[in-house]
């Protein structure tokens, strides 16, 4: 329902920026991935976040569908050979959102109480802050896992807030979480366009519903993590802010899976492409010179 959310979001914005057009002339084309079937186990487990965009690729790849929209905290640092993200929507709230029918904010919870979530960022923070909360994998779509919250299998859990909005269901959210607490994914709230790289009239055409301060923001934040060669098993945040005009600060974060131990840094850096990727780059190095091997977890 998500994923069909921010399609009908980039088929709107493609509509008004060519009124010319109609919506009969746009096809959304739904498909499943492997990381939408695999529903009992963790992403770390069945191969990581690359599983939600391999059958998608594959299409764009064939010429079955013309571009492909992702929420970027799901892309790979490495995209398949011909094609690329020429695409960022203005990306919407970034913010984890804690989800509770029993407790009004996270440091409100009972000692002990149980949050679910299958994110290794979130739970490593969460423990970080409250070392008595107990964190058990919860996977599944939203409203899978809002289902799961309702029938008690966990006291809380957390969501990204983009999504929730997306959907409409922000009232679902009880609170939502200062970065100071958890530092979001990287380039969590952001919506991809990617197609093919030889395709320039495709390229030209979205050009009117890029917006180049998410891109900047995202290009940092892509380039932090590349460094940090994270994936689903490595507990890694990383966001980038406008702080000024013409500059930008870059926050990262990389932690124990248990939480016992997290790093944080942030670096300022110009407003340009070339600017953000070496601002990640240079970011991700100092990290990697804090950590060792306690940060992986094994596989």
């Amino acid at each position: 329902k998500l994923a069909l959310a921010q399609s009908e979001e980039v088929k709107a914005r493609l509509l008004r920026a060519y009124p010319d057009m109609d919506a009969s002339q746009f096809e959304i084309v739904p498909m499943t991935t492997t990381g939408d079937r695999v529903q009992d186990k963790t992403l770390q487990d069945i191969g990581g976040k690359g599983l939600f965009t391999k059958e998608i690729e594959d299409a764009l790849l064939s010429g079955d569908v013309d571009i492909a929209v992702h929420s970027m905290k799901d892309m790979p640092t490495v995209l398949p050979s011909g094609l690329l993200i020429s695409c960022l929507l203005e990306r919407e709230d970034p913010r984890d959102a804690f989800l509770s029918p029993h407790a009004s904010s996270v440091d409100a919870l009972k000692h002990g109480a149980t949050v679910g979530t299958a994110s290794l960022r979130r739970g490593a923070q969460l423990k970080a802050h409250r070392p008595d909360l107990n964190i058990v994998p919860l996977r599944g779509n939203v409203l899978t896992r809002l289902q799961k919250l309702s029938d008690g299998v966990c006291d809380a859990t957390l969501l990204a807030v983009a999504g929730l909005n997306r959907l409409g269901m922000e009232d679902h959210i009880t609170e939502r979480l200062s970065t100071d607490v958890c530092l979001p994914a990287v380039a969590q709230g952001a919506i991809g366009v990617e197609c093919r790289e030889d395709d320039a009239f495709i390229r030209d055409w979205l050009l009117p519903i890029h917006h180049g301060e998410t891109s900047l923001r995202i290009t940092a934040e892509r380039s932090l993590l590349a460094t940090l060669d994270g994936s689903c098993r490595t507990p890694i945040g990383g966001l980038a802010v406008s702080v000024e005009d013409h500059v930008m600060k870059l926050e990262g974060l990389v932690a124990t899976p248990d939480g016992s131990e997290c790093h944080r840094r942030s670096i300022l850096f110009t407003a340009s492409e070339k600017d953000a990727r070496e601002a990640g780059i240079k970011l991700g190095e100092t990290l990697l010179s804090l950590m060792d091997k306690r940060f992986y977890t094994a596989g």
